[in-house]
C-alpha cells in the first residue's frame, strides 16, 4: 500500500499543513481526523488499514489532511469571532489547496468525504457548503453542532457552519444528488446528533442513510466496520 507524506505552507492558513495519502490511484476520499486529531491519527487507529482492500486495488485514494482543531473551536484562549474565523480559513484550505486539485481524478470532478466523530462534522460541514465538489458524506459517529464552542456567540459563519441549521434554505440541487450515510450506533454518545441532522435531511427530502448499528460504543472498532463497508457504495467504473 503506497504511503506518501505531504508538507506544504498554507495561503490560508498563513502555516504550514501537513497530510498523509494512501494509495496510487482511484477514487479521492478526503479523510479527516477527530477532534484535534493529528494527520496520521486516521492511519495509527487503524482506519486505513481497514480499507486497504480497496487502496491496493487502486479503486481509492485516501487524503489524511491534519486538522486546526487546536486553533479553532478548541482555543478558548481567543474570541469566539476569531474562533470561527479560524474554521472558516480551514474551509478555505481544504476546498481550494485539497479538493480543487484532487476532484479531477473522477470523471464526475467530485471527491468523496469521510471523518470519524468531529472529523464526521467537518465532512458533513463542507460536503453541505460545497456540494458541487462532493459525491459521497460518510460520517460515522458525528457530531454537527458547534453552538457548544461558541460561547454562546453567533454571526453568519457560525450559521453557514452549522448544517443543522444552514441546510434548511440550502438550494443547490447538487445536494439532491450526494449519497449521504449517517452512521452511528444505539450506544454513540452522538447518537442524537445523528437522528437531529437525518430529521433535517428528511425535511429537505434529502435522501440518505442512517446506518444505526446495534449495542456499539463511540469508538474506532464500529468505525473501522462502517468506513469499507462505505466505501463499497462507490460506484468505481
Amino acid at each position: 500500500m503506497k504511503e506518501e507524506y505531504f508538507k506544504w505552507y498554507s495561503p490560508n492558513l498563513s502555516r504550514d499543513i501537513e497530510m498523509l495519502v494512501f494509495g496510487h490511484s482511484g477514487y479521492p476520499i478526503i479523510l479527516f481526523p477527530t477532534s484535534m486529531g493529528s494527520f496520521h491519527e486516521n492511519k495509527d487507529m487503524g482506519l486505513i488499514e481497514s480499507a486497504r482492500w480497496f487502496i491496493e486495488q487502486g479503486l481509492v485514494q485516501i487524503f489524511c489532511p491534519a486538522s486546526i482543531d487546536k486553533d479553532s473551536f478548541y482555543n478558548k484562549q481567543i474570541h469566539p469571532i476569531h474562533r470561527i474565523e479560524n474554521h472558516t480559513w480551514y474551509d478555505k484550505m481544504i476546498c481550494h489547496e485539497l479538493v480543487e486539485k484532487v476532484r479531477h481524478n473522477t470523471p464526475s470532478g467530485k471527491v468523496a468525504l469521510a471523518g470519524c466523530s468531529f472529523g464526521g462534522y467537518h465532512a458533513a460541514n463542507f460536503a453541505f457548503r460545497h456540494p458541487g465538489y462532493v459525491s459521497h458524506l460518510f460520517s460515522m459517529g458525528g457530531a454537527f453542532s458547534i453552538k457548544n464552542f461558541m460561547d454562546g456567540f453567533h454571526n453568519d459563519d457560525v450559521f453557514y457552519n452549522s448544517p443543522e441549521d444552514f441546510l434548511y434554505g440550502l438550494d443547490n440541487h447538487e445536494l439532491w444528488n450526494m449519497d449521504v450515510v449517517l452512521g452511528t450506533s444505539n450506544w454513540d454518545i452522538c447518537y442524537d446528533a445523528n437522528l437531529r441532522l437525518s430529521k433535517v435531511l428528511s425535511d429537505r427530502n434529502v435522501h440518505h442513510w442512517l446506518d444505526v448499528r446495534p449495542d456499539r460504543e463511540h469508538d474506532w472498532p464500529v468505525w473501522k466496520e462502517m468506513f469499507p463497508h462505505y466505501i463499497s457504495r462507490i460506484k468505481f467504473f
